[in-house]
């Protein structure tokens, strides 16, 4: 019986605990082991923070995934939305024609019409039945025909503008100012009778437009020479000179306005006169005049000071103020005692003394003769390219209107790198020269033969060709044109950017008696030339050829590297 009893004890003590647990659950809690509770706090937080990732990791993607269908958008809206602007197809050859017309030894390029086309600037002298801009000579003032100034684009040959801008011209230089912080191109035009022009190089308006009176016999020398600003109008001003008899006429004028500054100052030199303006180590600026077989020397402080009776702003060469006589202006006597003829400076700075009997170098400081090189009748001012990598050469022409020799001297030690013998025509043009990318240059030589009639006896006529030479293959030459007509300017150069090698023919009468045609020939493939002159007498590989030819960036390299369709 006792133990009965006491089974039924412990059965109500197990059911009343029970109970009460149900009752109070939190009591039971309680008692749970510390080391429960802080392993159920860390999951707790594990898992807070791996809740907070995930939020940012969706975030992350949303902007990633935003980002990327932006940019999409963008996209799709300037290909296919936004229509790119029209540009006009690059003609690999144009020609344009002007009846009636006279045509002037004058070309200049410049990218008038912003489209990275570098376009042609030409005189012509006309009667305005070309000029499709409606003005005409009478609007500016001057009698039927008269000269008119033309921009066509280098693209296709279309006219950009077309403007009167003297009735007849002395002389025209396009130069480039410095205003404020930008650069105003224009062109300063001497008219006859006496007037000078400067007319904006992109729209052909006439910037200003001044009288002077140069004297009936009065011609006026080139080129002009830009200088500092001397009028505080922060535009570069000018130094032009015109020659009567002996006199020697300075003119010092306004860049920004026309307007002479001072007054005129006379120098006296007798004979064919000419001169450069030479800049010193030190920033000095002298104009080095040659006359006779001497040379002059004058500081830009001088004659500053002459012209307008003002302290100068310029200062003068301790050195050169030594070999200059203070009287006569007579620098040293130089190695050759020859009649002076061209007086050039060096793109290294240093002058180039080109005499009847030789050509000597002269060192940039000191003037002193460096070498001399022999000659005999030197025809034409000389031109500067590259026969060895990144080494300066200058090529002479010698001998006469019709047979001429071509010499290519080294400019650093005067030796004789290359020559070649040409018949020519009288008045024959200029040599040519453009670097490539192996940092030699292409030379082109005008060249003639006489064209005979049915009987073989008599001479119809001369015809004009034009030879491309490279020092890479020395010893050949190719014909890349040949012509009969009158050539009055010729010049060869990169029109776009890494695309078009050009030359650009003006043919026409520069005899204002006889009317005839001024025509314009630009685009010329000059690169195919050269894939055939390599092709046929350069080594067997052609593309190790062209390789060692690609052009500078500013220069053909695009077409060079993807001209081998050409062959």
């Amino acid at each position: 019986m006792v133990r009965m009893v006491g089974v039924k004890l412990n059965n109500a003590c197990m059911m009343d605990k029970e109970l009460e647990a149900e009752i109070h659950p939190l009591k039971h809690d309680d008692k749970v082991p510390q080391s429960n509770l802080k392993n159920q706090t860390e999951k707790d937080g594990s898992f807070k923070k791996a809740s907070r990732h995930s939020r940012f990791a969706q975030c992350r993607t949303m902007f990633f995934f935003f980002s990327l269908f932006t940019c999409l958008f963008v996209v799709f809206i300037i290909s296919f939305i936004i229509p790119c602007p029209d540009r006009p197809v690059s003609q690999k050859t144009w020609k344009i024609n002007y009846d009636k017309a006279v045509t002037y030894d004058f070309l200049v390029f410049k990218d008038i019409n912003k489209d990275r086309v570098q376009d042609v600037l030409f005189l012509h002298k006309d009667d305005n039945s070309n000029n499709d801009f409606n003005i005409s000579c009478i609007d500016e003032g001057f009698s039927s025909p008269c000269t008119f100034l033309a921009a066509v684009s280098g693209t296709n040959g279309s006219l950009i503008w077309d403007r009167p801008v003297a009735q007849d011209i002395a002389f025209i230089e396009c130069v480039d100012s410095q205003e404020m912080d930008e650069l105003l191109w224009c062109c300063f035009i001497v008219g006859k009778p006496g007037s000078l022009t400067a007319v904006d190089f992109y729209t052909g308006e006439t910037l200003w437009n001044q009288s002077y009176t140069f004297g009936g016999n009065a011609s006026v020398l080139y080129p002009f020479l830009n200088i500092p600003d001397v009028n505080d109008d922060e535009i570069q001003d000018l130094l032009f000179f015109t020659k009567s008899g002996r006199q020697i006429q300075i003119y010092l004028i306004s860049g920004g306005t026309g307007d002479q500054v001072g007054s005129t100052h006379s120098l006296n030199l007798e004979g064919e006169v000419g001169y450069i303006m030479h800049v010193t180590k030190i920033g000095a600026y002298y104009v080095i005049f040659h006359s006779a077989s001497s040379l002059y020397g004058y500081s830009l402080k001088e004659l500053y000071e002459e012209i307008t009776g003002k302290k100068s702003i310029f200062e003068e060469d301790p050195y050169l103020k030594k070999i200059i006589n203070n009287v006569t202006h007579r620098m040293s006597p130089f190695h050759s005692s020859g009649a002076i003829r061209y007086l050039t400076n060096v793109p290294a700075k240093d002058i180039l003394l080109v005499k009847s009997d030789a050509c000597e170098m002269l060192d940039e400081q000191t003037l002193t003769t460096k070498w001399t090189f022999n000659t005999s009748d030197v025809v034409r001012k000389p031109v500067f390219g590259y026969y060895k990598p990144d080494a300066l050469a200058v090529v002479l022409e010698n001998g006469t209107d019709d047979q001429r020799k071509i010499w290519i001297v080294d400019v650093a030690s005067g030796a004789l790198l290359w020559s070649l013998s040409l018949s020519l025509v009288p008045r024959s043009l200029k040599t040519a020269t453009m670097q490539t990318a192996d940092r030699r240059s292409v030379f082109f030589f005008w060249g003639s033969s006489n064209l005979t009639g049915p009987n073989q006896m008599e001479t119809v006529n001369f015809q004009q060709i034009l030879y491309l030479f490279h020092p890479t293959l020395p010893d050949n030459l190719l014909e890349i044109a040949n012509t009969t007509e009158n050539i009055a300017a010729f010049n060869v150069l990169i029109f776009e950017e890494s695309h078009h090698a050009s030359y650009v023919l003006l043919t026409g009468p520069t005899n204002q008696d006889q009317p005839g045609q001024s025509e314009g020939i630009c685009f010329f493939p000059l690169v195919c030339f050269l894939c055939w002159f390599f092709f046929f007498f350069g080594p067997s590989s052609l593309r190790n050829q062209l390789k060692k030819l690609k052009i500078q960036q500013n220069y053909f390299s695009h077409i060079l590297q993807t001209d081998l369709s050409c062959t």
